[in-house]
């Protein structure tokens, strides 16, 4: 399911084609993702909700639908208007519904190593796009982006589809067999207690992994938006442009899953302070190098993206409790929809008025920055008195 939500990271093969036959700018075409995300990253809540209280397949053929559907209906473009609302509305939506099935699930499975469930889950989304480099230019050559757009629609109904049959949560009560939670003084330790949505969004841990998701995902999600045309700019030949996606998927997938591996056994805060510093330097680093630096500089780029969209479901969970983890880690993953606004928007501006990348790569850097200090001042909220609530 996760491989098919993930086209939505090669986006940016599309652009080229629809800005030569439509004549949209760079920054309208940038409006099209920004949709995209902010939907998905809304719609989440609404998804997540209903997966806590009806379970993941019911939602799951909702988001496998949408999913298809943007795709199908987006192939019939005429307009801006028309591909806003068909791949930024209806495919936005659906992968909102799709994502917030495979978290909640496998939180629950597999509480006593959530990091790397988590992560091997949600790193098919940053996997997609692996695919979509391979098959995406043959398919545009042959095929044109309107069949292009119709048949990945098709694929990826059967493809989503068939994941929603494989979804349902563990029993009620279930443990893995011999595991007992880690002690307080653990590196990595759940709480007993299951925060309502409401609780959660008072406590200034949420208010601190909010602010800091938003502004260190924006960085990724400024790269990914403008990946092939930045490439391009960056002076690398349309082949080797194309192949970034490749790039990035692997760094994407490969933070994910050793990212939440790590933060099993180092912890999630300091696994988030190590990537999103790290994530930091690289943008800096991004706007000022050579085409043959790029490629090395977007995977380290994409793996910190990769992290933190493995890292905080899981700290979600091990702070807020998993009975509402759906709609309590939808209320944390609008952070990633509104980045999705602040992203892109920064790209098309900058690109539109300096003609190039650097000014929005080192704007993502200070976000960066900003994202490192909030979350080093996050802690996770005090056992004992979430337990005495209980």
């Amino acid at each position: 399911m996760n491989l098919s939500l993930g086209s939505l990271y090669a986006w940016s093969i599309f652009v080229a084609p629809l800005e030569r036959e439509f004549g949209w700018t760079r920054a309208d075409t940038s409006w099209i993702f920004t949709i995209a995300v902010f939907v998905f990253g809304t719609s989440f809540v609404i998804a997540g909700r209903l997966q806590d209280k009806l379970g993941p397949f019911k939602v799951s053929v909702i988001g496998s639908i949408g999913l298809s559907l943007g795709f199908i209906l987006a192939s019939f473009t005429n307009s801006l208007e028309w591909i806003f609302f068909t791949f930024g509305g209806i495919m936005g939506a659906g992968n909102g519904f799709g994502y917030a099935t495979s978290i909640p699930v496998l939180s629950k499975w597999f509480p006593d190593r959530r990091g790397l469930a988590v992560g091997l889950a949600v790193a098919g989304l940053g996997s997609g796009s692996a695919i979509q480099a391979f098959i995406g230019p043959p398919m545009l050559t042959g095929l044109g982006w309107r069949g292009t757009f119709l048949w990945l629609g098709i694929g990826f109904f059967i493809a989503t589809i068939i994941g929603a049959f494989l979804l349902k949560n563990p029993p009620a009560g279930w443990k893995p067999e011999g595991w007992t939670p880690a002690p307080p003084t653990a590196k990595v330790v759940a709480t007993t207690y299951d925060y309502s949505p409401s609780e959660m969004v008072r406590t200034p841990q949420f208010a601190l992994m909010w602010i800091s998701y938003c502004l260190g995902v924006s960085a990724g999600l400024m790269t990914i938006s403008q990946l092939i045309p930045f490439a391009r700019s960056a002076g690398l030949p349309a082949t080797a442009a194309t192949l970034t996606l490749l790039i990035g998927a692997i760094g994407n997938a490969g933070g994910r899953i050793f990212s939440g591996w790590l933060s099993d056994t180092i912890g999630r805060l300091q696994t988030l302070r190590l990537m999103i510093l790290i994530s930091a330097i690289g943008m800096f680093v991004l706007a000022n190098t050579s085409s043959i630096g790029v490629i090395f500089l977007l995977f380290v780029v994409y793996y910190c993206y990769g992290t933190q969209l493995s890292v905080f479901p899981s700290t979600t969970a091990d702070f807020f409790g998993t009975n509402n983890l759906g709609v309590n880690y939808g209320w944390v993953f609008t952070a990633w929809g509104v980045a999705g606004i602040v992203g892109p928007m920064i790209t098309g501006y900058m690109f539109r008025t300096y003609k190039n990348y650097n000014t929005a790569f080192e704007t993502a850097g200070i976000l960066a920055v900003v994202a490192f200090i909030c979350i080093m001042k996050a802690k996770q909220p005090d056992l004992r008195t979430a337990e005495g609530r209980a």
